[in-house]
């Protein structure tokens, strides 16, 4: 178990992860549309997840490493409040209304653990580097 985690490996994409969450969000819409669930729950969490993307999107191309470290704190900073945002968002809807505040942590929540799961095993399943 001690030599999987140490062994380093070249960090997974972020495009196979981010279709897969996607995929989440997209398929949920016919079982929000089939089960009467609020739609407003699931266009937040369509949004949310579109916004929380573009975001990835745009601090990937951002420089990082030993020769930028301002750079590569912001991209740590924006990635952590990514997260919280997102959060608070939730939270605040779901105090408003808590039926589309759970409808979209719901669909969220799943799209997010997934694209987290296929992250680790693109990195678990790629080569080594050690």
């Amino acid at each position: 178990m001690a030599g999987l985690l140490s062994t380093p490996r070249p960090a997974p994409g972020r495009r196979v992860p981010a279709l897969a969450g996607a995929g989440v969000v997209v398929l949920a819409l016919p079982v929000f549309l089939v089960a009467s669930f609020p739609l407003a729950g699931w266009a937040l969490a369509a949004v949310l997840w579109a916004a929380g993307e573009a975001l990835a999107v745009w601090l990937g191309r951002l420089p990082i490493g030993a020769d930028h470290i301002g750079m590569s704190g912001l991209v740590a900073l924006a990635h952590s409040f990514r997260g919280i945002g997102v959060m608070i968002v939730l939270i605040a809807v779901t105090v408003g209304d808590r039926h589309v505040g759970l409808a979209a942590l719901a669909v969220y929540a799943l799209a997010y653990s997934l694209s987290l799961g296929v992250s680790l095993l693109e990195y678990f399943a790629g080569e080594k580097l050690g």
